[in-house]
């Protein structure tokens, strides 16, 4: 395993699934975090993309990504980490961002790239754990903060599983691409959104309203809302829908 605990795809035929979501959901400007040696970097090159960003921790994949890639494609890269990277820095215009993302700060790149206003699509491989945490339903066991929140910003597709043998040196977990298109933010404040919900499942075991209880809000507005809402009492987090995480953050917030 490399510094970073870099796992480097060489499998061609997801690389190119992953090019092509990419170019299916193709915005003004494309960002790429973490190349590494650049196999999704060359490809996107090889299909006529130009003129993008590539966002790198690794001071030796920097280096070698400048050696090999082609001068005329003009790829911006970037050392750093993407998780301290300020996005204001890019284009101010509807953006698209693809990676194969290192699993120990998956989710929470994924939430600084929600959450950017000029985030348009996005092309992502997880851990398969994680992107089925990602996608999950209500009723679930895998259902819970990092599902509705992420499902409250972008529609989700799955564009591919990925084995172990697709990569250098392999990873002990398998894998899964999802693609990510924007969907209009809940009218709800989002930093108390976001309280909100991780609230909610901090205390799995418990049901809604004495985990909110817990967190210090109202327990007259969340029975309220509970009501309101035709829900019983006796509900539990992992039961509610993002849509009705919404309705009761705009009653009890």
């Amino acid at each position: 395993m490399q510094k970073y605990g870099q796992h480097f795809l060489i499998n061609q035929q997801v690389i190119a699934q992953i090019v092509d979501a990419a170019l299916l959901l193709r915005t003004e400007n494309l960002v790429e975090i973490g190349p590494g040696k650049g196999a999704l970097t060359h490809a996107l090159v090889a299909r006529g993309q130009r003129g993008f960003c590539a966002v790198e921790i690794d001071p030796e994949m920097v280096n070698y990504l400048q050696k090999n890639l082609p001068p005329d494609a003009n790829v911006c890269i970037i050392e750093q980490n993407f998780l301290t990277f300020d996005l204001s820095s890019l284009p101010q215009v509807p953006t698209e961002f693809v990676s194969n993302l290192p699993y120990i700060d998956a989710a929470a790149i994924l939430d600084k790239v929600l959450s950017w206003p000029y985030f348009k699509t996005a092309v992502f491989m997880f851990q398969k754990e994680q992107a089925q945490k990602i996608t999950a339903k209500p009723g679930g066991e895998l259902y819970g903060a990092l599902s509705v929140l992420s499902q409250l910003r972008a529609r989700m597709s799955l564009v591919c599983n990925v084995g172990r043998g697709s990569f250098n040196p392999p990873p002990k977990v398998e894998s899964r691409v999802i693609a990510f298109e924007q969907i209009d933010a809940p009218d709800v404040p989002w930093n108390k959104l976001h309280r909100l919900v991780t609230s909610a499942f901090l205390h799995r075991r418990k049901t809604l309203l004495n985990a909110l209880c817990l967190a210090g809000y109202e327990k007259e507005k969340i029975v309220l809302s509970l009501e309101q809402l035709k829900l019983p009492l006796t509900v539990r987090p992992e039961q509610i829908t993002p849509t009705q995480f919404v309705k009761i953050g705009k009653q009890i917030i």
